[in-house]
């Protein structure tokens, strides 16, 4: 019988992974930068913006598939206050082009979490993509 692991071929290549300015960056052996496929965005992610729109959009998911029925049994077992579940929860309403200026930290800089919870605008315009 033969061995499974006889046309295996091992490739070893000398690279070392440092972190630039909080990012993950591949470092060549003569120390020169191995640049990503596509460039990062210019602007800073808002961490705790994603997060809430990431959590609105799984609360959504698990209302409209009936895992609970009620924005209360919701928040109970989330172990928070259905009146933030709530607040954040409008978050999955964001148009889509904004989420990804979000996400990938394009948004305007006067826009914030507080913000968007505190009050959404009528307009998506009014959001300033």
């Amino acid at each position: 019988m033969r061995s499974v692991f006889a046309d295996t071929i091992t490739v070893n290549v000398p690279i070392a992974f440092k972190r630039r300015r909080g990012r993950k960056r591949i470092v060549a052996p003569d120390g020169t930068e191995v640049a990503p496929l596509s460039s990062p965005p210019t602007g800073e992610i808002d961490g705790a913006l994603v997060k809430a729109i990431a959590r609105a959009y799984r609360w959504q998911r698990m209302l409209e598939s009936g895992e609970y029925a009620t924005l209360r049994e919701l928040a109970k077992a989330e172990r928070l206050d259905p009146a933030y579940v709530s607040r954040v929860l409008r978050l999955a309403l964001l148009p889509p082009p904004f989420v990804e200026a979000v996400v990938e930290g394009r948004q305007s800089a006067e826009i914030t979490l507080k913000g968007l919870i505190g009050r959404v605008p009528m307009e998506w315009e009014a959001l300033g993509r």
